[in-house]
């Protein structure tokens, strides 16, 4: 570095200490970008919303039977019971199992399913010795038809061979109590439909919740990756059309002059067109650098100007501190671009800093400033977009930033 950047480095850093304060450290690589998210997102929220839809149909089958059904036929024939306070207290208390693991099922929260299942089996082997013979297999002993939507709830989101092992302990105890009442072969037929219903509606519900869930799930996460893709392509020809518009641009600026030269009307030696001549090269290399797969493209593009600069015989210091946060084409244009000019009009030495954390990026330039002390005034601000630009100038140097605030 040369004496002058030293000597002008003890003006400029009362101006470099109001950036903002470096945060080193890595940018997170493996946080899953805006598109990823919304892949992961959407089919999670079909499955949700399908699930409780399951969940309040399986919770409106359960109660709408306990209550419909089951109720009526104990109170019909409450003093035909062998013991009628133990059926229609277990109904009771199946009835506020029902209503708190309908409620937290339906809210989400998870449930203890094995000690709702002890309970719920331990009623219907009491109900099953209470109900008395001549009750067994009539609407009065409602275990039969509710208990299996009960198992239902308080296994819900588990494997469906808890369910079967539920509905089987179920069907045993029942064997048992039809064993003990001398059945015949009317009662043994009558014991096999019930346990054909028992198992029936309540697997089918249980699985077919499941599958509904799966498949909206699959479908959703498809759609939201073919929407994606087509969001993808669409950046990338918007993309595409954007870089040939800045490269006709670009490339008409360079080709103006390099014509001017060719026709005698420029000379070379001017040092104005000298400038003109920087900034054209400058801008095309940060153009061509801008589609460069590396690590840290506004870094990249910033050395690729100040590559430039240097090979023009300009010393130019460039500082990074952190590690910028992936960033638009577009946003990082806007940092880089009034800076590059800038540096294709520096004489003497630069210095270019950067200055970047997860949610903001400082570039600065300090240069000498050539216009001397009549150059001196307010500091000017304005915006572009979501990028700040800053200047100032006090007659021995210049000093420009450009700042984005995610």
């Amino acid at each position: 570095m040369s004496a002058d950047l030293g000597a002008s480095a003890d003006r400029t850093g009362t101006r470099e200490a109001t950036m903002s304060e470096p945060r080193p450290g890595p940018v997170e690589v493996d946080d899953p970008t805006p598109h990823e998210q919304t892949v992961l997102a959407a089919p999670a929220a079909v499955a949700q919303a399908s699930d409780r839809g399951a969940r309040i149909v399986a919770v409106a089958i359960t109660l709408a039977w306990h209550v419909a059904i089951g109720l009526p036929a104990v109170l019909a024939t409450r003093t035909q019971f062998a013991a009628p306070t133990v059926v229609l207290g277990g109904w009771i208390l199946v009835a506020v199992i029902g209503a708190v693991a309908a409620v937290r099922l339906l809210r989400g929260a998870p449930l203890p399913p094995w000690p709702l299942a002890g309970v719920l089996l331990a009623v219907d082997a009491a109900v099953f010795a209470a109900v008395g013979e001549r009750q067994l297999f009539t609407a009065a002993n409602w275990v039969w038809g509710t208990l299996g939507w009960f198992f239902v709830l308080a296994l819900w989101g588990r494997r469906v061979s808890c369910l079967v092992a539920l509905l089987t302990t179920h069907a045993l105890i029942a064997l048992a109590a039809v064993l003990t009442s001398t059945p015949g072969p009317a009662d043994l037929a009558r014991y096999t439909m019930y346990v054909y219903g028992t198992f029936s509606l309540p697997v089918a519900v249980f699985v077919g919740s499941a599958v509904i869930v799966g498949l909206a799930r699959e479908r959703a996460a498809a759609a939201a990756a073919m929407h994606t893709l087509a969001a993808e392509r669409a950046a990338a020809e918007r993309g595409r059309q954007e870089r040939r518009d800045r490269l006709a641009l670009v490339g008409a600026a360079a080709e103006r002059v390099l014509g001017e030269l060719a026709a005698g009307e420029a000379d070379p030696d001017d040092p104005e067109v000298q400038r003109r001549c920087v900034l054209a090269a400058a801008r095309l290399r940060r153009l061509i650098a801008e589609s460069d797969d590396v690590p840290d493209p506004l870094l990249h593009e910033l050395r690729a100007a100040a590559d430039l600069a240097e090979r023009n015989g300009l010393p130019i210091d460039l500082v990074a501190i952190g590690s910028p946060p992936p960033l638009p084409v577009e946003v990082r244009r806007r940092l880089a671009d009034p800076l590059t000019s800038l540096l294709a009009d520096a004489r003497g030495w630069a210095r270019l800093t950067v200055v970047a954390g997860p949610d903001e990026v400082v570039v600065s330039l300090v240069t000498p400033d050539r216009e001397g002390p009549d150059a001196t005034g307010p500091p000017t601000e304005h915006e572009d977009g979501p990028v700040q630009h800053l200047h100032e100038r006090d007659g021995d140097i210049r000093w420009a930033q450009t700042r984005w605030s995610g």
